[in-house]
C-alpha cells in the first residue's frame, strides 16, 4: 500500500514539473530581443523590410530583411494580420503555455466525462445483469401442493421438450404466464422448478433491476433481458414484482410515469416480437394482476393466468414436516395441530415461525420446542 502511494507521489510531482516547464523553460531560454516601437515596425512592414513576423499573446517577434530579430509589442488589432499578407510577410502563429494548459485542462475534461457516462452505463446495463442458470437444482418434487398448477404445467413443459413435434401441428408455446398470489407462496420456486423440469436456461429478474436514477436506463434493460434470452434458447424468463413495472400507463408527463411508459411499451415490443419458435416463455410473478396494464397482459402476450393460494390443510402438514426436519418438537406439535394453527399462513411464514420457535425453545435450554414457542413466534410474525 505504502509502495502504491509512493508512486502516485512521483507522478504528481513529475506531472507539475512538466506543467511548469511549460510556463517558464520558454522564458528561460528565450534569447534576448532588441525592442523595438510597434510603430517603427509598422513602417519597416510598409517598405517590405519584414521578411517574417511570429505573432505570440504579448509581443511580436519579427525578422528583417538583413536576419535581424527584434520585438515589439502586440496591439491585437484585428487588421493586422491582413496588413502583414498584403505586404507580403510570412505569418506565424504561436500558441502560449497557457493557451497548452486551457487545451490540456479541456482534454482532461472531456476524457473525464466520457469517462464517467462509460462508467455509468458499464455499471447500470452491465451484461452480466441477467444471469443465465443452466440447472436451478428444483424440481415439481421439491414443492409442496400446488398440484393443480402443476398438472397445467405439464403440457408447456412437453412443448419445450419437443418443440418440433408441435410445431408441425402448428402448436405454439405460450408466450407468457402470469402467477398471481400473495408473497411467500413459492411463485418463483414454481418457475425455477418449471425451467428444471422442461430441462431449458432459466433467467430471473425483479422489478427492481429495471429501476434508475438515469432515464431511458429502463428500457434499455428490457431489451438487455430479452436479448440474452434469445440467445439462451430455449429459455424461461422469470419476472419477480411484476406490478413493479408492468402498471398501467399513466401519461401525466411525470419522469417517473414517463419512465414507466417506455418501460411497459419496450416490454409490449419484445413480447410481440416472439415468433413461435424462439422457445422462450416470460413467467411474470404479481401481488396483484388488476394494477398491470391490460395491453401487456392480454392473449397473444399472456396466454395463462394462475392464481397461487395460500397451502391447504395436507400442503401446510406437509409444509410443517418438510420445516421441521432436523428440528425437534414435543408431541403436542403435532402436524394436524399446527397446520390449525397455521391456517392462512404463506409457506415462507410457516418457515420462519417454525424456525423462532425452535430459537425461542434454544434460548431457554430446551432442545424441543412446544406449542408456547409457536404462539410466541405468531405472535413476532404477526402483520
Amino acid at each position: 500500500m505504502k509502495m502504491k502511494i509512493k508512486k502516485i507521489q512521483i507522478i504528481i510531482t513529475v506531472a507539475l514539473i512538466i506543467i511548469a516547464g511549460i510556463f517558464f523553460l520558454p522564458e528561460i531560454f528565450s534569447e534576448k530581443l532588441e525592442e523595438t516601437s510597434y510603430k517603427a515596425f509598422y513602417q519597416q512592414v510598409a517598405t517590405s523590410f519584414v521578411e517574417k513576423a511570429t505573432i505570440k499573446k504579448d509581443c511580436i517577434i519579427y525578422k528583417t530583411q538583413n536576419n535581424q530579430l527584434y520585438k515589439t509589442e502586440n496591439p491585437h488589432s484585428p487588421t493586422l494580420e491582413e496588413y502583414l499578407l498584403l505586404n507580403d510577410v510570412e505569418i506565424e502563429k504561436e500558441t502560449d503555455g497557457a493557451d497548452i494548459f486551457t487545451m490540456l485542462m479541456d482534454s482532461l475534461f472531456y476524457i473525464f466525462f466520457f469517462g464517467m457516462i462509460i462508467f455509468v452505463f458499464r455499471k447500470f446495463i452491465s451484461p452480466n445483469t441477467f444471469k443465465v442458470t443452466r440447472k436451478t437444482g428444483v424440481n415439481f418434487k421439491n414443492i409442496v401442493g400446488m398440484d393443480n398448477l402443476k398438472n397445467d404445467m405439464k403440457q408447456v413443459v412437453d412443448i419445450m421438450l419437443h418443440p418440433k413435434a408441435y410445431k408441425a401441428k402448428g402448436i405454439r408455446m405460450p408466450k407468457g404466464i402470469i402467477l398471481e398470489g400473495e408473497p411467500g407462496n413459492g411463485k418463483t420456486l414454481f418457475a425455477r422448478a418449471l425451467a428444471e423440469e422442461a430441462k431449458v436456461n432459466f433467467i430471473a429478474a425483479k422489478a427492481t433491476d429495471f429501476e434508475s436514477m438515469f432515464m431511458a436506463i429502463g428500457p434499455m434493460k428490457v431489451k438487455l433481458l430479452f436479448r440474452k434470452a434469445r440467445k439462451a434458447a430455449p429459455c424461461i424468463v422469470f419476472i419477480d414484482e411484476f406490478d413493479g413495472i408492468g402498471t398501467r400507463r399513466n401519461y401525466t408527463g411525470s419522469a417517473i410515469e414517463t419512465e414507466n411508459t417506455r418501460i411497459v411499451t419496450a416490454l409490449l415490443n419484445e413480447l410481440d416480437g416472439f415468433e413461435q419458435n424462439e422457445g422462450i416463455l416470460v413467467i411474470a410473478a404479481t401481488n396483484s394482476i388488476h394494477a398491470l396494464d391490460k395491453a401487456l397482459i392480454r392473449p397473444g402476450r399472456f396466454d395463462a393466468h394462475f392464481t397461487i393460494p395460500y397451502p391447504d390443510e395436507e400442503s401446510r402438514k406437509q409444509l410443517i414436516d418438510m420445516y421441521s426436519n432436523g428440528k425437534e418438537r414435543e408431541p403436542s406439535c403435532s402436524s394436524e395441530k399446527l397446520s390449525s394453527i397455521f391456517k392462512g399462513f404463506s409457506c415462507a411464514k410457516i418457515e420462519s415461525v417454525i424456525n423462532r420457535a425452535a430459537l425461542i425453545a434454544a434460548q431457554n435450554n430446551r432442545t424441543a420446542f412446544n406449542l408456547s414457542d409457536v404462539q410466541a413466534a405468531c405472535l413476532e410474525q404477526h402483520d
